[in-house]
């Protein structure tokens, strides 16, 4: 099935809400984890979003090119080939653009989605996020008002963020972030929707002690209830129908029971990142270990290509990350619940 068109984006995203659960939004940066990414999702059935960072995007473009709109390109590229091979829906969507990086990353992407539109192709991307959690929420605001009108002229869903997701992730720390600006409050929350609702959909990534990196259970202090509060101070001023998509960031180390409760305020969409990337090296890791003699010319010997082959291994990491993320799929409740039909 090709790549999810706006119309069962949207229908998988309102699926989600109306029976609880959230798709795994998994982080690619190479051939190899989209690869692994759009296995798992078929093998469990599950559609699912696939999403590339401004970082994973320059990665994929190689270290002399180094442009992250370029290697996002490329990704897509690549997906929207290989999807068409996979009975469920993928959606495309990129992740944590910041304010400084918007004119060389999102508008470029946007603006190739025209450019495609144009020839009568589909999208290259179906949402962006647009991370202004650095800002004033009135600046924040603005720009991201801006940026939904280009996004809604060409059928692109836009993710927002207010308050600031703890943590490092793609070389951004934001470690040292004030313990109020991890929690999205009641008044945050209805401030994005009246500032957003009527100029297209949007996602909104509102923060409850989330952090991003891996952590031990028990050390990152989540209140899923912000989420609850925050809702209800929506809907109670502008009705059910007002309910917001949201989005689940820095879930590593979080309990399948608090995952689960974020589900029940409407959670639709849960990014997975730093735990996929270390079930793709763990097999990479145990091959090398095992292999020491095969994968290195030692002592005069000329080792064994079969072992050094970089197929060998890599295609070990794709399985090791393809399970993770069928697990996740049991855990935030989207196996078995695609919307492809044959």
């Amino acid at each position: 099935m090709p790549v999810a068109d706006y119309s069962n984006y949207c229908k998988m995203l309102d699926h989600a809400k109306l029976n609880r659960f959230a798709y795994p939004a998994i982080n690619v940066s190479s051939l190899a984890t989209a690869n692994a990414t759009l296995q798992a999702f078929a093998e469990a059935k599950s559609d699912g979003i696939i999403q590339v960072s401004t970082g994973g995007g320059e990665f994929a473009s190689g270290q002399s090119v180094k442009s992250s709109a370029i290697g996002a390109i490329s990704l897509a590229q690549h997906i929207h080939l290989v999807a068409e091979h996979y009975p469920v829906y993928i959606a495309l969507h990129t992740d944590h653009c910041q304010p400084k990086k918007v004119d060389s990353f999102m508008r470029p992407l946007i603006a190739e989605t025209a450019k495609r539109r144009a020839q009568g192709l589909p999208n290259l991307f179906n949402s962006h996020m647009f991370d202004g959690s650095e800002l004033p929420l009135d600046e924040n605001m603005n720009l991201a008002r801006e940026l939904m009108v280009l996004c809604a002229e060409n059928e692109i869903i836009l993710e927002v963020e207010a308050g600031v997701v703890g943590g490092e992730e793609d070389g951004v720390d934001h470690g040292d972030q004030p313990n109020e600006k991890l929690y999205t409050t009641p008044e945050d929350m209805l401030e994005v929707y009246e500032q957003l609702s009527g100029l297209g959909r949007f996602m909104f990534a509102a923060t409850f002690g989330n952090v991003h990196g891996v952590y031990k259970p028990g050390n990152v202090k989540l209140k899923p209830t912000i989420l609850k509060d925050g809702q209800q101070a929506v809907t109670a001023k502008h009705g059910a129908s007002a309910l917001l998509d949201l989005v689940f960031h820095g879930g590593s180390g979080s309990t399948l029971e608090e995952i689960h409760e974020t589900l029940d305020y409407g959670v639709i969409k849960m990014n997975i990142d730093t735990d996929t990337q270390y079930a793709f090296t763990r097999p990479i890791v145990e091959h090398m270990f095992r292999k020491y003699d095969e994968v290195l010319k030692v002592e005069g010997e000329v080792g064994n290509k079969k072992a050094y082959d970089p197929r060998a291994y890599l295609k070990l990491a794709e399985t090791g990350m393809k399970q993770r993320i069928m697990q996740a799929c049991d855990d935030l409740r989207s196996t078995g619940t695609t919307l492809f039909q044959n």
